[in-house]
């Protein structure tokens, strides 16, 4: 069995704002407007690759959040959601999963609840403090980097990371990552082969996790790790040029097992 484990926000789907040409579909409504986008081709090639790879979308959307996703290739049979915190099987969240997500944090909490205290006190902060579902927490800043400064010099870096993206700011503990969400994915499902895209910081570990890795030129001067990763030009689209090298390489290795006699069906994938 391969997987593919992807990000969505700036992976697979755009927001409105990020200009990805007139070939594009509406991926997600909010408030009865259209808010994200993927193209056409994006679409054709996600829905290719389901008969190749197992798609599991690894986001720090919370599960509402990704309940409002429709990529137009039906619903998926897996998703990691809130940094790798939750899974979802066919749309229902899976306890036990969720239960190891909590011990793991477990260390760390004393810190989430010193954070959210900083946060509620940062004159920067122009959005509620939010906590999600005691795994991280999440606000939004006028001045994203003083209140990164801020949120760094006071807590203790070795248990809790602190990341902005534009200006929504995340205090998450360290254990919660996406790489070790897709170790403890890979633990059950036992892949032969794992690919993994993300445009973030917060992808890094997922990269660093994986066979194969995608990830935008940007991206580039914060890798440190060995992983076998294709870097994407500025130039190109990452999504439709990044599903293109997943797609030609997974038909590479279904031609390459067809040829050594091995018939084993590696896209059928666990109940």
């Amino acid at each position: 069995m391969h997987i593919f484990f992807s990000d969505l926000d700036n992976t697979l789907i755009y927001s409105y704002k990020h200009d990805i040409g007139p070939a594009k579909r509406c991926a997600e409504i909010y408030q009865g407007r259209e808010i994200s986008f993927m193209t056409e081709k994006t679409g054709q090639l996600l829905t290719q690759l389901k008969d190749l790879a197992l798609i599991v979308p690894v986001t720090t959307r919370t599960i509402e959040q990704y309940a409002r996703i429709d990529m137009g290739i039906a619903e998926l049979p897996y998703a990691l959601t809130c940094n790798g915190g939750i899974l979802l099987a066919d749309g229902k969240q899976d306890a036990s999963w969720f239960h190891e997500s909590q011990k793991l944090v477990s260390p760390c909490k004393s810190q989430l609840a010193h954070g959210e205290i900083l946060m509620l006190r940062d004159k920067n902060r122009c959005m509620e403090v939010r906590n999600i579902q005691g795994l991280f927490l999440f606000t939004k800043s006028q001045k994203p980097l003083e209140s990164i400064q801020y949120l760094k010099a006071a807590l203790n870096s070795n248990l809790v990371n602190v990341f902005s993206n534009g200006i929504k700011i995340y205090i998450v503990p360290r254990p919660l990552n996406k790489g070790t969400a897709i170790q403890r994915f890979n633990k059950r499902f036992h892949p032969d082969y794992t690919i993994a895209a993300g445009d973030s910081e917060f992808d890094i570990p997922m990269l660093a996790a994986a066979d194969l890795a995608f990830a935008p030129e940007q991206l580039k001067p914060r890798a440190g790790f060995q992983t076998d990763i294709k870097y994407i030009s500025n130039s190109e689209l990452f999504s439709d040029a990044m599903l293109m090298y997943i797609k030609s390489t997974l038909l590479a290795k279904h031609a390459a097992r067809e040829q050594t006699g091995n018939t084993t069906e590696t896209a059928s994938f666990p109940d």
